[in-house]
């Protein structure tokens, strides 16, 4: 198998040495793994792709490369330029250091990286670590992600559901903040949301004199509904939450149809 991996975090972020591992495990001592991830921090710049502008790329180690660009075009210099054109069997973006659960699975790069891989027909798969008072505790507070995902993937390749449409199916998958023997299972899970949990700004003056703007995020640990992704991974289980790039709202198509002819 021939595996293709990003993530948004950065290229020598401890997320990514995680996943590296479990895509040998699943690639197996005949097959291959390409690594092709952003030279720096791409935290939060969701699908985005470097339109207006060109981006090095850097050759680190054999089947390892550095982007200057967002997970999407890591993806997309991974496939037609680290690949030279030949396809791999997977995509796989992670292992995020944080939830992309909720509203999160909007903003990720980590999730915008298994969407660029669906929309190119790839099947794809995002990953990301919830964190937590648990996980502060743990000597790797990736140690859930480390010791589930590979049977998690495996599961998924082998049982999962792969289409081929127009806006390919992928995963997003959630490991819980918790440790490894506290992780209870897999639950399939549609995405939350965490009500009164908005992204705002924070103002601050700089030295100079000058003000800036930090981007603020709310807090991570508010339940989302019974049943739905980050509600599930407090509870301590892994969600798995089939995602299409589809925005359309389809459940309101015929009513706003009669309403406007």
């Amino acid at each position: 198998m021939r595996i293709l991996i990003t993530n948004d975090d950065g290229i020598n972020a401890p997320g990514l040495e995680v996943l590296t591992e479990i895509a040998h495990e699943l690639a197996g001592p005949d097959g291959e793994v390409w690594t092709c991830a952003p030279a720096f921090e791409q935290s939060g710049v969701g699908h985005a792709i470097s339109y207006t502008h060109p981006m090095m790329i850097a050759r680190l180690a054999p089947r390892r490369f550095a982007a200057e660009g967002s997970p999407a075009d890591c993806v997309l210099a991974g496939l037609y330029d680290v690949l030279e054109g030949a396809r791999p069997d997977l995509v796989l973006s992670g292992v995020n250091r944080g939830n992309n659960s909720a509203e999160n699975v909007l903003y990720s790069g980590t999730v915008g990286g298994a969407m660029e891989a669906a929309l190119q027909g790839l099947p794809a798969i995002a990953l990301s670590q919830y964190m937590g008072p648990a996980t502060l505790d743990l000597a790797d507070p990736f140690e859930s992600a480390r010791v589930h995902g590979t049977r998690v993937i495996r599961d998924l390749l082998e049982r999962g559901i792969w289409d081929r449409g127009d806006y390919r199916l992928f995963y997003n998958v959630n490991f819980p903040p918790v440790g490894a023997a506290a992780t209870k299972g897999v639950k399939v899970a549609p995405q939350g949301y965490r009500k009164d949990t908005f992204f705002g700004v924070e103002p601050h003056i700089s030295p100079s004199g000058r003000k800036f703007l930090w981007i603020k995020g709310g807090p991570q640990h508010m339940p989302t509904a019974p049943g739905t992704d980050a509600a599930v991974n407090l509870d301590g289980y892994i969600s798995v939450t089939p995602l299409r790039a589809d925005l359309t709202a389809h459940d309101v198509l015929s009513d706003l149809e009669t309403r406007l002819s």
